[in-house]
């Protein structure tokens, strides 16, 4: 497993299959996230502004795999603790993004926590599993 840069309070969390979870509670710590994400770990944020990105640590050198499932626990991860599920007034269905950290960028001028990604693919995560997760705040 990668070691993160320094000492933080990230919210973690363990899939299924027990890979380790980290998501940024703010946008320094949604930089700091980045910053560790390796070239080939998933990485998560929803398709709105004010998300966690959720970082599936795997480690560089780790011939470990990560399945479907552990990307749709990190996905509900994620939603769970997003501004779109949080201050929804209408509880509702929460797309989120899924991309290795290859593909992400920083342009200069960008605001703190905001990042660019090159390719992505879309995860619906239904009002239910949030619910069920736990996410009724």
């Amino acid at each position: 497993m990668a070691k993160l840069r320094k000492k933080t309070n990230f919210r973690q969390a363990l899939t299924l299959s027990e890979k380790t979870m980290v998501a940024g509670k703010n946008a320094e710590q949604n930089e700091e996230i980045i910053k560790q994400a390796g070239k080939k770990e998933f990485v998560l944020h929803t398709k709105m502004p004010g998300s966690p990105f959720v970082n599936i640590k795997t480690g560089k050198e780790s011939k470990e795999r990560v399945n479907k499932h552990d990307i749709r626990d990190a996905a509900l991860f994620c939603a769970v603790y997003s501004q779109v599920w949080k201050k929804a007034k209408k509880k509702k269905d929460v797309e989120v993004h899924v991309f290795l950290g290859q593909d992400i960028y920083k342009e200069k001028g960008m605001p703190l926590g905001t990042f660019g990604v090159k390719k992505f693919k879309k995860i619906t995560v239904k009002k239910s599993e949030i619910e069920k997760y736990g996410g009724r705040r």
